[in-house]
């Protein structure tokens, strides 16, 4: 069998985690904990419509607790997932799972809306197997994201020169961008640039980045 696929041994033997099913908790763990890290903090609420196996199997398989677990960042294998739930509502966290009966892009989909007081953000991940998972919508921009790399996501005004603006901070910060995605809602409205780069600690030039007028959000992990 050709390896040429995977980044690691994990990615074939699967991962340390607790729970029955790669898909089904760790890859949810993941999902909840890099929508944790975009969101940026703890929400006050958080809705989370699970869709086709996850809707049908989201307790016994370890899935809620999971997700939950992730919000609260914790790994796959912490072994005070079993008690997200209860730990989340200490926390003050109201959480309601809403399984959706309508067909999805992939069997193992999930959306969390999370909210905090004026602030709301809306995530769908996908849970693609051997515990690895990709993003697929951020408050309604469509985009392909996978958890490992460091990665900015920017939120900002579709302006001329935007793009520009980031990438010559950037090059200024000797920071090499590997792949880049730039996706908006409409013309002259908000976009999003989605960017993966090579160095874990490029989150360094994000004060730069805050100077920059047409920038509203930004969200760094690795």
């Amino acid at each position: 069998m050709s390896t040429g696929q995977f980044r690691s041994v994990f990615d074939i033997i699967g991962p340390v985690m607790i729970g029955p099913s790669s898909s089904h908790t760790a890859g949810a763990a993941r999902i909840g904990k890099i929508i944790r890290k975009i969101f940026g903090e703890l929400p006050e609420q958080v809705d989370i419509l699970l869709y086709e196996s996850f809707a049908k199997t989201y307790r016994g398989h370890g899935t809620d607790i999971a997700l939950v677990g992730g919000l609260l960042g914790m790994e796959p294998d912490d072994p005070r997932l079993s008690s997200s739930l209860k730990l989340a509502h200490e926390a003050g966290v109201e959480v309601a799972f809403v399984p959706k009966k309508e067909q999805a892009d992939h069997p193992n989909q999930v959306t969390m809306r999370l909210i905090k007081g004026d602030r709301k953000l809306s995530v769908t991940g996908i849970s693609i197997g051997g515990g690895n998972i990709q993003i697929t919508e951020i408050n309604g921009f469509k985009i392909a994201l996978n958890a490992g790399v460091p990665t900015f996501i920017i939120v900002h005004k579709d302006i001329t020169g935007a793009v520009a603006n980031v990438t010559r901070i950037f090059q200024e910060q000797n920071i090499n961008i590997a792949i880049m995605n730039v996706t908006r809602e409409n013309k002259g409205g908000n976009a999003m640039m989605v960017i993966e780069v090579d160095s874990p600690t490029a989150d360094s030039c994000i004060p730069e980045l805050e100077k920059l007028s047409e920038i509203q959000n930004i969200s760094f992990f690795n």
